[in-house]
């Protein structure tokens, strides 16, 4: 009899009858070596769990897209902007940065906000985090900081004291510190939080001028934010609270949107300008830079499944646009490198042929071979370059301007040295901009971060950090002095002269 059901088939597409019971040599004999579908099914469930990500590891996605609704062709010649009213597809993920994959999202911590732009310049990756700044400003530290958010290699626990020496020994990262610690660190879901390009990227127009830019997302769903205990709560109670939160959203027909804007700094600013425009740990004043409207980005749709589009989504900021360019931020050309070879590493060699990561429009070039590549390996084409049988040429349209570093000397520079070791003013002034209630939540997060810390260097590590927290604002530190319960008069001792 004929039937509208699809058939049970093997990888290879093979219809088989038995998918419960294995081959035997009799109802209770062993099990039949030749049972392929055993096998099949046995090496395909061992391989389902592919490495997860070192970091960002925990995440939810959606796709959507950006409308633009002004006119920045004068600093920009990037397509993606090029009309009022286009639309471009996106795909953006939301994550915690030092969790693993089966940890809870509302854990304090960052949250990576990475967008994907399908445009017909190619896939546009905007790889940030809901905050404007990091801890750190050179990648070499890259590696030893995220060590720090895991787990101790002695207990295999997460440790308070790892963390705040590290903190405590690199002031640089005071203001990603003080974002972390008040309640911007457990964000209400990834609805209500703004997100950032974080770096400095660079802007060329058709004119061949060069802007550095800043992007900017503010949510218009409004800031929401548990408390520490609000979160230490749903930790427990719903550790994907985050990740339902957005998926049922977006089922029911309301769709997230953020308003995308820019801060725009001519080329020449950057070389007298009072802050060092590339260094992560710093905010460009909306005062002398103020944002500038772009367009909306909403996000309108689930993935049908959450492997193939979300886990196996892969964002690099190596991945920009004609018009979008990079910049001497010394973070950025660390992530350049290393995001494509982490994904190389967990996903292949040819992980932009996975439909997520896929670009809809034409992919030209040389590469060949390698694991799982599904998409014709470029046919009978040749596989060298330059040839005389292809019609490929480099369109020089997309030729970008020279940068001029001012420099000619190769050096291993301090990024910390007089002039860039200014760490305390801008954390200050985030402190001194809350209301009483946000100083409050603040203080009570650090105390309470803090009085984990333990072991034989305990006074040493809580004294170094006091130290930061009295340089941004002589009230914060006294007020965390007071809540370590420390001896005021002997903690005044140890701190730096001036405060």
């Amino acid at each position: 009899m004929e039937t509208n059901k699809k058939k049970l088939t093997t990888a290879s597409g093979i219809p088989y009858v038995e998918h419960e019971n294995s081959q035997t040599a009799g109802p209770r004999g062993p099990i039949l070596l030749q049972d392929f579908i055993l096998h099949e099914k046995m090496a395909h469930f061992n391989r389902e769990r592919i490495p997860e990500r070192v970091v960002h590891a925990k995440g939810s996605g959606a796709y959507g897209k950006l409308t633009i609704t002004h006119d920045i062709s004068k600093y920009t010649r990037a397509k993606v902007f090029n009309t009022i009213g286009k639309e471009t597809k996106l795909f953006i993920r939301f994550s915690t940065v030092g969790g693993e994959k089966g940890s809870a999202d509302t854990e304090r911590d960052p949250r990576g906000f990475a967008i994907k732009f399908y445009t017909e310049d190619g896939n546009w990756d905007l790889v940030g985090n809901n905050t404007p700044v990091f801890f750190i400003k050179d990648p070499k530290k890259f590696s030893d900081f995220i060590h720090t958010q895991k787990r101790d290699p002695y207990t295999n626990c997460k440790s308070a004291t790892m963390m705040w020496d590290f903190w405590a020994l690199n002031p640089e990262s005071l203001h990603q510190v003080t974002i972390l610690m008040s309640d911007r660190g457990t964000p209400y879901g990834y609805r209500h939080m703004d997100g950032f390009g974080s770096h400095t990227f660079s802007f060329i127009n058709v004119q061949n001028e060069r802007f550095w830019v800043k992007f900017h997302f503010k949510t218009q769903q409004g800031i929401k934010n548990f408390t520490d205990a609000e979160a230490g709560e749903m930790r427990g109670k719903a550790p994907d609270f985050a990740q339902h939160d957005l998926l049922t959203s977006i089922d029911s027909g309301d769709f997230p949107k953020w308003d995308m804007k820019i801060q725009v700094m001519p080329e020449a600013d950057a070389k007298t300008y009072h802050i060092n425009p590339f260094d992560l740990t710093k905010v460009w004043p909306h005062a002398d830079y103020p944002l500038i409207d772009v367009g909306v980005m909403e996000l309108n749709e689930n993935p049908d499944n959450y492997f193939a589009h979300v886990e196996q989504a892969a964002f690099a900021p190596a991945h920009v646009v004609d018009g979008v360019g990079y910049s001497p931020d010394k973070m950025l050309q660390g992530r350049i490198l290393s995001y494509p070879d982490a994904h190389r590493y967990r996903l292949g060699g040819n992980y932009e042929q996975i439909p997520v990561n896929k670009c809809p429009y034409l992919v030209s070039n040389y590469e060949r071979d390698g694991q799982m590549r599904v998409d014709g390996n470029h046919g009978s084409g040749p596989n060298y370059f330059p040839n005389s049988f292809d019609d490929i040429e480099a369109d020089q349209s997309y030729k970008e301007p020279a940068w001029d570093f001012g420099s000619s000397v190769a050096d291993w520079y301090d990024r910390n040295a007089e002039g860039e070791n200014d760490h305390y003013t801008q954390p200050g002034n985030l402190y001194r901009l809350m209301d009483a209630q946000a100083k409050q939540d603040l203080i009570n997060n650090i105390v309470n971060s803090m009085s984990g810390i333990g072991g034989p260097k305990k006074e040493q590590i809580v004294n170094r950090q006091l130290c930061h927290w009295f340089r941004a604002d002589i009230n914060l530190g006294m007020a965390i002095a007071k809540g370590l319960e420390l001896d005021l008069s002997e903690t005044m001792k140890q701190m730096p002269q001036g405060v």
